[in-house]
């Protein structure tokens, strides 16, 4: 089961379209507190300098073909809510 549905994994389609399946934990607890006290509004780590564009979220459609299509430089966007 996937996705907390009753419904079965398609093995057969996946099996032909040559998907791969993997699976495994992230100890996402072990880091927690280290990790929590870095995620505040100012920015510890330096990382708002590495955004080459802040965009509102309503852009974030034409902000991803800009990101695939490594369109106007775009290395990294924020998008603010």
């Amino acid at each position: 089961m996937y996705g907390g549905t009753a419904d079965p994994l398609p093995m057969m389609t996946l099996f032909d379209k040559q998907i791969q399946l993997r699976m495994g934990q992230a100890n996402v607890r072990r880091w927690t507190d280290e990790i929590l006290p870095l995620l505040t509004d100012d920015d510890p780590l330096g990382v708002d300098d590495f955004a080459a564009h802040h965009l509102p979220l309503s852009d974030a459609p034409h902000a991803y073909r800009m990101f695939q299509r490594k369109e106007d430089g775009v290395s990294k966007v924020v998008l603010k809510p």
